[in-house]
């Protein structure tokens, strides 16, 4: 919209208030007003979707009150378009919606007069621009630690220890259980990393024999070997500059462990048949699903390969350990695969929910996103419903899953839910509005939800406590 469109005496003239209402609430892009004292006088019904704040908690509060954006501070642009007169169009920035998750849009901003064509205010557009995002990161696979889904307490400390770790150019050792993620978090070290620029190359060092695998890593020449026609440059050269990731690298026989350890120590390899040392630019990640420290006792892993790559090492904790992050996950999946295959699937339901938060998750997150989308295969639309579950997970099936007691909550879906609330705001001190972030709900709704689930509160309200 431009200027002339928010002028009161153009042509929303001859519509009654009521109809001007009806006619902003229509749009699909979010709007907003302030007056000259920058509260705010006006918020549609898109602005209340996309912020996830409703109108009547946004209304007469300062803007920067509501919306949190990356521009608040210093650089507001509907400041700036107070000042001078002009219009500013299609400025991409992020807020931070009322869940506390960070929320990408863009904005244009524009004067809002009077009908005698004096100005009263501002007038400020944004649009949703989280779908176009998360289409780009699937098209460049490009990852930051902000994608990578938790509330959980322990993965929280590691996302507060990342950005440094990232900084430095030391090798990192992730251990983690098969479909926890660990190549998510070395996609997300990479990327925050003064190597971002330069390639994420990814090996899976346990699916290729010794042969393959070395040529694979270091290259070769041509003649190296029957059917060798040509130079084909390897992982390493291929990674100049960037991150190499070496997946699964518990499973390398002794004699490439030598190779390797050669690359770390002098940062040099030769490739197969060559003559000339190749210097190599390149920062290691390297992952196991497997305790080197006891195969380095069995001697099944070199000591001197173990120190090497065990400079830092993130270990991360399988599904059945962070339960609270199942639901977020659901919803993550849920919204993710309806943007891949254009479904509206509006989520799980509360029987659903309650059997995957029960079940033990040998496979971990990627478990959990093949059975959403096995899920989506069979539901058309609306709920995913028990049935549209893979059949080891019917209920008649679970009755002979054990269920350990470090499990973590277990029975109906309130008991699960009543838990979860419970153990967030004991690890906020009570913080209401902190243990509804670290949930992902709205305050109002914790709140509704403590009272529904019999949840008794102290009478401190925690807003002096640091989550």
């Amino acid at each position: 919209m431009n200027e002339h469109e928010h002028n009161s005496g153009g042509s929303f003239r001859s519509l009654s208030p009521g109809q001007v209402a009806t006619l902003l609430d229509s749009i699909t892009d979010g709007l907003f007003t302030v007056d000259l004292e920058w509260r705010v006088t006006w918020f549609n019904r898109a602005a209340e979707q996309i912020t996830g704040i409703p109108s009547e908690e946004a209304v007469g509060k300062p803007c920067c009150d509501v919306f949190r954006a990356s521009i608040c501070e210093g650089n507001c642009a509907l400041r700036h378009t107070m000042d001078t007169g002009k219009p500013i169009s299609s400025l991409a920035i992020y807020i931070i919606n009322a869940d506390g998750d960070r929320v990408p849009i863009s904005i244009s901003t524009a004067l809002l007069r009077g009908g005698d064509g004096e100005v009263i205010g501002g007038v400020e557009t944004f649009r949703d621009l989280s779908q176009v995002e998360e289409l780009r990161k699937e098209i460049a696979r490009r990852h930051t630690f902000a994608d990578i889904i938790s509330k959980n307490h322990r993965m929280q400390q590691l996302f507060n220890i990342l950005p440094e770790i990232a900084a430095s150019d030391t090798t990192v050792l992730i251990q983690g259980d098969s479909g926890t993620g660990k190549e998510l978090f070395a996609r997300a070290i990479h990327y925050l990393s003064p190597r971002k620029d330069g390639p994420f190359v990814a090996v899976s060092c346990g699916a290729l024999p010794d042969t393959l695998l070395e040529s694979e890593l270091f290259g070769y020449k041509a003649g190296a070997f029957t059917g060798a026609r040509g130079d084909k440059p390897g992982r390493f050269a291929l990674a100049d500059r960037g991150t190499v990731f070496l997946d699964e690298i518990g499973d390398v026989s002794p004699a490439m462990q030598v190779r390797l350890l050669r690359v770390l120590q002098e940062r040099t390899f030769e490739p197969l048949g060559g003559t000339q040392t190749v210097h190599a630019d390149v920062r290691v990640i390297a992952a196991t699903n497997r305790d080197l420290s006891e195969m380095v006792e069995k001697d099944k892993f070199r000591r001197d390969l173990f120190y090497r790559i065990n400079v830092v090492r993130l270990a991360l904790p399988p599904l059945r350990e962070r339960r609270d992050d199942i639901p977020l996950l659901v919803d993550h999946f849920v919204a993710r695969f309806n943007r891949l295959r254009s479904k509206d699937v509006a989520g799980v339901s509360p029987e659903v929910i309650a059997i995957l938060m029960r079940h033990e998750f040998p496979g971990n997150v990627r478990e959990l996103e093949n059975i959403i989308e096995h899920a989506f295969v069979l539901c058309a639309g609306g709920m995913i419903e028990v049935h549209h579950l893979p059949e080891e997970l019917h209920p008649a099936r679970q009755t002979a899953l054990p269920l350990h007691a470090s499990a973590g909550p277990a029975g109906t879906l309130a008991e699960v839910e009543r838990q979860l609330i419970l153990d967030a705001l004991r690890r906020n001190g009570w913080n209401r509005l902190a243990a509804a972030r670290e949930l992902g709900i709205h305050k109002s709704t914790l709140f509704r939800k403590v009272k529904s689930l019999g949840i008794e509160l102290p009478k401190t309200d925690g807003r002096s406590s640091r989550p």
